[in-house]
């Protein structure tokens, strides 16, 4: 997991609003992860009947259910040693493949207009492997206000249009789709103007990605987190998580 359990935010009333930010597994493979362990437990269980049946002496051994025999000792011990290492291959490799969801942020001018400065987000995958998108979910809370339904892009934009806050004036949301292939390079998030940084406290995306191995993996990261910390002509610098 990356990043803190909570992150704390205090908005323009001093009231504070928490999340928690960490990068969580939300879903594992069926095929990859499930079917593996279902074998490995069945085969357990048809060891200690074999154990157990073995040790049954007498004319009780002649009886139902045990003379009932499932599987040779020999077979059963390969079987299960290779249900084992794969549960076990399969952990680790997906240890290995999972991402690293986190952004990078800053002050830039020119996206929003020739002279125009803007809060510049990239998200960054920062796993061994690259990651595909399943979904994009957004919610933002206003200056002082409460937050948002989750909603997509279109949604978004419409919620947003209603305040004023107009895309490619007031800032730009790239739209995300499924099946976009999250690598090491990254993706631009968006870019956020001086009145949409005022207005809005927290700009909340929810990213879901899939892996190499399958499992799902969502992480939900505040867009506007330091950017009035670092107004252009403050001190120079750069956000990351």
């Amino acid at each position: 997991m990356r990043g803190l359990a909570t992150v704390y935010a205090v908005t323009g009333e001093g009231a504070e609003l928490e999340f928690d930010d960490r990068q969580r597994r939300v879903r594992r493979s069926p095929l990859l992860f499930v079917a593996p362990l279902v074998l490995l437990i069945v085969l357990t269980l048809v060891l200690l009947w074999e154990i157990v049946r073995s040790n049954v002496t007498g004319t009780a051994s002649q009886e139902w259910p045990w003379r009932l025999r499932l599987m040779d000792m020999n077979p059963l011990g390969s079987l299960l040693a290779v249900a084992l290492a794969a549960v076990f291959g399969r952990a680790q490799y997906g240890r290995t493949v999972r991402p690293a969801l986190g952004w990078s942020s800053s002050w830039t001018v020119g996206d929003l207009g020739p002279d125009e400065s803007a809060w510049t987000v990239e998200i960054l995958n920062g796993g061994s492997q690259h990651a595909v998108v399943e979904r994009v979910d957004y919610c933002f809370v206003p200056r002082g206000g409460e937050p948002t339904e989750w909603t997509d892009h279109a949604g978004l934009r419409e919620v947003l249009a209603e305040r004023g806050l107009v895309q490619g004036k007031n800032y730009y949301l790239r739209l995300t789709g499924a099946g976009f292939p999250l690598g090491s390079g990254g993706m631009r998030a968006g870019a956020y103007g001086r009145r949409f940084v005022d207005e809005i406290d927290q700009l909340r995306m929810r990213l879901r990605v899939t892996d190499a191995v399958g499992d799902s993996h969502e992480r939900i990261m505040d867009l506007m987190r330091g950017a009035r910390l670092d107004w252009p002509g403050s001190r120079p610098g750069r956000s990351a998580r």
